[in-house]
């Protein structure tokens, strides 16, 4: 059924499979996919390493430039096969190989778990940007933002038996792999340093057989099947947009409202149409192949620009799916102060991937790096977001990334710097660790760019720098102490230089003083503390001037920071086996029927686990995880508990989604007053059950006064519902009237849509 969606001249979807009309024709899932199983899930006792896999080891120089791929595109001016490093635009050689090379320098560093570059065939033709006097610049896709082929790898990383062969070698020295993934965007459509004449963003599918299933050969590398000469077919293209696939709004350049992200195309990256079931289903279908293969995580890139009612119903079917849940994170790119932090703060909640810590890295750039913000300022943003945030610890930390400037080119002050990476690994939230943060890698400016550099090139390997040891000692920790993993974070004591904070799980704890400043030492008064009497000895050993601290009468005796100085004063009781306590669980979303891991401590032995008063399936349990099915129970916000022997831990907050997630797209046309906006709110938990407070929304309006929203439901699901209209003091209208009735799609990825309908 071919229709548009459209509002005005904006034309918001062009083509929705209403029930399950369009999804017949996606292709089955392929029976070539293999699966060895993930590890486990990433949780917060983890230590993440970003690899742009492209930029750190050349382990296969037979994949530099791979068969159809032109030599322009590898940075080789001097023909010797090696890349130079110097044009930064351009492929350098970096592989899967290269990454299996340094596993035992990971392994040693600390890190327990690997997040590569996009695993899938990237656009790998030339990108040209011509510049106003003359020339272009040309660049290329080597960082896996411009997806050509879900189901087929990118050659300038290895074959499917190379990736196959570097989850095998990570997962037998204990690290997860997480992939990153995009589903809001193929490649360039238009150009626009060229009058945005077409260009790519074509997306392409393997040959199918006669049962409509993907064909690949023994190693799952696409085949040949129907002897055409190619091994893919074109499924989408931007530019011939006959299915309508993409939104094909334009850039947004400073559209920067709601809508403007969601639909409008990210730096003219052609921009799926999430709300058309065909889109949704080789989406859903392109992620669990990828989960198939044994990866751990998907880090979802550009959840900003992302519909919520999409994310949230593509993660459930990732989880869903065979292996249990994985570890989801997403890039939603703020910088406070700004006006989508409530939008931020709360994606994770009502999306189940959890966030890139964009806060953190804010505040701790400005705290370490150019010193603009006080370390009063950096304690007070660490509790404010754990009060925000509903699953802090598994908010995804960070000094710096692909898509922000070095930390080092902005701290080059060896004090400061290792100031930030000791706070990073011991603050709340799961750590991330960019390539070469160990190695002081820096930039040559203050771009992205200039920071994707070609690790081996610049620096070699070494274990004995202090920042590697730094990663190392405090890696340990986190997995030791779960003060650090799971503990709740408190201000001991601040000023303009210094922070003193405290992490603590029960009993256990870890105190953390740190002097920012290099060349300046400060006196700490006494503090009150919780910790027993003693003396503390620096878990990094003087690593960064460290001292002993000794603890006497519910104070810790007031102590000298040197310039540069962190100490780290663990406390680290056994807790016993008797009670029961939860640190994490993963996922914090899901349905009846889905794996579910409780992390803590106290977990094994004869245990029951509840969601409310229901009992769940345990499928496996030991002292620190239990593995557990959720039960059938109403849908809605479920608080976990384990009980043991009479002894009930804490809760832990779990949304039971009412089924299978699919969308429906709510249109409306009404006038608002000054500052308010239109929700929808009905009589099931995904519409907020009536109550206002958790109305779903607000709606767009490019067209105003026409309103529409894709709303997350459960599939073949009739519900009652009405319009709303709130603003920012809470104010509230309901419309009149009977109740209003829909029943979405039979079909997990279908999609319907409302006539624009009449305020009520």
């Amino acid at each position: 059924m071919n229709k548009k969606i459209t509002l005005g001249h904006f034309v918001i979807s062009k083509v929705l499979a209403i029930g399950i009309g369009l999804y017949a024709l996606a292709p089955l899932e392929s029976n070539a996919a293999t699966s060895s199983g993930t590890l486990s899930p990433v949780t917060p006792k983890d230590v993440v390493y970003q690899i742009i896999t492209d930029r750190f080891v050349d382990g296969d120089t037979s994949n530099n430039i791979p068969a159809g791929s032109s030599a322009s595109l590898f940075d080789d001016p001097d023909q010797d096969g090696l890349g130079n490093g110097d044009d930064l635009k351009l492929y350098q050689g970096g592989d899967w190989q290269g990454i299996v090379d340094k596993i035992s320098y990971l392994k040693d560093m600390g890190i327990t778990a690997v997040w590569i570059s996009a695993p899938y065939a990237n656009r790998d033709t030339p990108i040209y940007d011509y510049k106003e006097s003359g020339g272009y610049d040309l660049w290329t896709s080597f960082h896996g933002y411009h997806v050509r082929n879900y189901f087929a790898t990118n050659k300038h990383f290895g074959l499917m038996q190379e990736f196959e062969a570097l989850r095998d070698a990570l997962h037998a020295n204990g690290i997860k792999l997480i992939i990153d993934f995009v589903s809001n965007h193929t490649s360039r459509g238009r150009n626009p340093t060229s009058e945005n004449a077409p260009e790519d963003g074509k997306l392409y599918e393997p040959d199918k057989d006669s049962n409509g299933n993907y064909v690949f050969d023994s190693n799952g590398n696409p085949v040949d099947h129907n002897s055409d000469g190619y091994f893919e077919n074109l499924l989408a293209d931007p530019n011939y947009d006959t299915n309508y696939w993409f939104h094909n709004l334009g850039d947004r350049g400073s559209d920067d409202t709601q809508f403007g992200f969601r639909f409008r195309d990210l730096g003219s990256l052609s921009d799926f149409s999430t709300e058309n079931a065909a889109v949704v289903a080789h989406l859903e279908k392109a992620a669990k192949f990828w989960k198939s293969k044994g990866v751990d995580g998907f880090r979802h890139d550009a959840t900003l620009h992302m519909s919520p009612s999409f994310a949230k119903g593509f993660k459930d079917a990732i989880d869903s799916a065979n292996g249990g849940p994985v570890t989801h994170f997403g890039e939603f790119f703020i910088g406070r102060p700004d006006p989508k932090y409530d939008e931020y703060q709360s994606f994770p909640d009502r999306t189940g991937i959890n966030n890139l810590d964009f806060e953190y890295f804010r505040a701790s750039t400005n705290a370490f790096g150019n010193f603009t913000e006080t370390m009063s300022a950096f304690g007070q943003m660490m509790t404010a977001t754990s009060a925000d945030y509903e699953y802090e610890s598994q908010a995804v930390t960070f000094l710096d990334n692909h898509d922000v400037t070095r930390f080092r080119y902005i701290q080059p002050n060896n004090k400061p710097y290792h100031a930030a990476l000791a706070t990073l690994l011991t603050a709340r939230g799961t750590p991330n660790i960019y390539y070469g943060t160990e190695q002081y890698l820096t930039s040559a400016d203050a771009s992205d760019i200039s920071g994707r550099v070609f690790m081996e090139r610049e620096v070699p390997f070494d274990q004995a720098t202090t920042a590697y040891k730094t990663i190392q000692l405090l890696s340990a920790l986190r997995q030791q102490n779960e003060a650090i993993a799971f503990g709740e974070t408190a201000i001991l004591y601040s000023t303009h230089d210094v922070l003193v904070f405290k992490r603590q799980f029960y009993n256990k704890q870890v105190v953390v003083a740190v002097n920012r400043q290099p060349d300046q030492s400060f006196s700490v008064p006494a503090i009150n503390t919780t910790l027993p009497a003693g003396n503390y000895s620096d878990v990094l050993s003087g690593l960064l001037f460290g001292d002993t601290v000794t603890v006497g009468s519910g104070q810790i005796a007031p102590f000298t920071l040197e310039g540069g100085e962190v100490s780290v004063w663990s406390y680290n009781p056994d807790l016993g086996t008797d009670i029961p306590r939860l640190g994490n669980v993963v996922s914090t979303m899901g349905r009846a029927g889905n794996t579910i891991y409780l992390y803590g401590t106290g977990l094994g032995g004869a245990v029951t686990v509840k969601f409310g008063s229901t009992a769940a399936a345990i499928i496996a349990n030991s002292n620190t995880m239990i593995k557990a099915v959720v039960p059938s129970v109403s849908a809605g916000v479920r608080q976990i508990t384990v009980t043991k022997g009479g002894n009930v831990s804490n809760p832990y907050r779990y949304e039971v989604l009412s089924d299978d997630q699919n969308q429906i797209i709510f249109k409306v046309n009404t006038s608002t007053s000054f500052g308010q906006n239109v929700y929808i709110v009905g009589d099931i938990p995904e519409l907020g059950n009536w109550d206002t407070s958790k109305a779903v929304g607000p709606f767009h309006n490019p067209n105003y006064p026409e309103w529409f929203l894709p709303v997350s439901l459960p599939k073949l699901t009739t519900v009652q519902y009405k319009f709303i209209k709130k603003d920012d003091s809470g104010n509230l209208i309901w419309e009149g009237g009977s109740n209003r009735s829909i029943t979405s799609s039979s079909s997990a990825t279908g999609t319907l849509e409302t006539s624009v309908l009449t305020w009520q």
